[in-house]
């Protein structure tokens, strides 16, 4: 189409392009096909996703990688605004989707380079803290435990009421835990078992312990902290009042706002040409009757 950022240099030096694709502008499947679910299983993070002994999973089912990839393109096109202050210049951001996933897997590369250390699938758990995982109370709920020191170990050996759990001789050191990983889920997993989903978060948050019911998304609608943050927007559309995630980052000085949802195609049209580009409103009408608009 012409439309190259080399094209679009001629015209303004100072142009900054973001191009994201499924492999990017180079490399041998820089002209591959690719969505979402495809650079979740190229960047390593579908490998990881899943039970032990079952089958790599989606994670979350999301479209997880056109997110971060637009949040990466959005940084990219910023870091490209402050640079061309002081060079005058323009610059092509070039992302490809897989990219944004593989950066964020910890430290999978050089775990492998280093040691040859192919990190498998492990369900709930993390690789180098323990207990870090899921648990499911006596009501039928399931709740997240995080405990990354061994001081957050013993703030939970308390607030179950076993605090010898925490000594040298048990489960104290995280090397230890690391090794009896599966005795100590099953200790933990046998007294969240034991009570019900409130009093299991209740003991957690009086012991400064991370823990936090899984939500779904009916659970987030009532929850208290996500309406005192704004995270949920009703905004208008074209169906009427619709919800939304809020805007995020909040900023001090100039906060985001939902200004509208999906308005018709070409809905500022005529804005665009005639105070963009500078149309007269007859040019206007003429593209609107062959059809270019």
């Amino acid at each position: 189409m012409g439309l190259g950022y080399e094209e679009l240099k001629k015209l303004n030096r100072g142009a900054i392009l973001v191009r994201i694709s499924a492999y990017g502008q180079d490399g041998p499947m820089r002209g591959q096909p690719g969505f979402a679910r495809i650079a979740h299983a190229f960047s390593g993070l579908t490998y990881l996703a899943g039970a032990p002994d079952g089958p790599p999973v989606v994670p979350g089912s999301t479209s997880l990688a056109d997110y971060m990839s637009g949040m990466y393109g959005a940084i990219g096109a910023l870091v490209a605004l402050r640079a061309r202050e002081t060079s005058g210049e323009g610059q092509c951001i070039d992302l490809a989707l897989y990219e944004s996933v593989f950066r964020v897997l910890d430290e999978i590369a050089p775990a492998y380079q280093k040691l040859g250390y192919v990190r498998e699938r492990m369900g709930a758990d993390a690789v180098n803290v323990c207990p870090h995982s899921h648990y499911e109370t006596r009501d039928g709920k399931w709740i997240a435990i995080a405990c990354t020191s061994d001081a957050m170990f013993a703030r939970l050996a308390d607030a179950m009421d076993q605090p010898e759990l925490a000594s040298a001789e048990h489960y104290g050191p995280k090397e230890l835990r690391i090794i009896a990983r599966e005795e100590v889920n099953r200790i933990v997993a046998r007294w969240v078992a034991s009570l019900d989903c409130a009093t299991v978060l209740a003991r957690c948050a009086e012991g400064g312990v991370p823990a936090s019911l899984i939500y779904s998304i009916a659970d987030i609608f009532e929850d208290p902290q996500y309406r005192a943050r704004g995270n949920i927007a009703m905004t208008e559309s074209r169906i009427g009042p619709l919800a939304v995630p809020g805007v995020v980052p909040r900023l001090s000085a100039t906060p985001g706002e939902i200004r509208f949802l999906g308005e018709p195609l070409g809905a500022q049209n005529t804005e665009l040409l005639r105070d963009l580009l500078g149309l007269k409103e007859d040019e206007i009408a003429r593209l609107r009757d062959e059809g270019v608009i």
